[in-house]
């Protein structure tokens, strides 16, 4: 294939169900492992660019959805990652509700035995975690807007749909379910 391919053509990844396997981060391959996905048959193409791929022996014009030939369940509940706390609570800290400079921080501070874990980890700005430090939420007034739970995949997702990216094809856009207004 034709090494001088441009990166700005990949493939949105649709379930066998034609919903996406992820919102946030949105289900993308690089168009050399939709490629390959497709001459090992794990794929159906469902649209293509106008842009094409070229070999010494044939053609292709470059998928820009693909669906996977064989059904992946997703899992129930997601890893528990910094990235997946902050989506979980929107990217917004949880005392004072800013946007910026997000950390997390431990409900029950971890020098009073509290765990790195969905029910005791909440997002938070740097000024808020600074002010807790290793207080307890009740002692200093402190309440988190919502208190921490561990989320279902799909809650994730739900979430995930409130931060669409910058660059959505037109040929996704049947697939994806973000209020296409919103796009610059």
């Amino acid at each position: 294939m034709h090494a001088a391919m441009p990166d700005h053509c990949p493939a949105l990844v649709l379930n066998a169900d034609f919903r996406p396997l992820s919102y946030y981060p949105l289900s993308l391959w690089s168009w050399q492992e939709t490629v390959k996905a497709v001459f090992l048959d794990r794929v159906n193409i469902v649209s293509e660019y106008d842009r094409k791929v070229r070999s010494t022996s044939m053609e292709m014009r470059l998928p820009s959805v693909v669906s996977l030939k064989t059904y992946v369940k997703p899992a129930m509940y997601p890893a528990f990652t910094r990235f997946n706390v902050f989506l979980r609570d929107r990217f917004t800290c949880q005392y004072c509700g800013t946007k910026s400079e997000l950390t997390f921080d431990h409900l029950i501070p971890r020098s009073r035995g509290g765990q790195t874990r969905w029910d005791n980890v909440v997002t938070a700005c740097s000024p808020c975690n600074l002010h807790k430090g290793g207080a307890m939420p009740e002692v200093i007034g402190m309440r988190p807007m919502q208190m921490p739970y561990r989320p279902t995949v799909f809650e994730l997702h739900r979430n995930g749909r409130l931060f669409p990216p910058n660059y959505l094809h037109d040929s996704w856009l049947d697939y994806l379910y973000w209020d296409t207004e919103l796009e610059p």
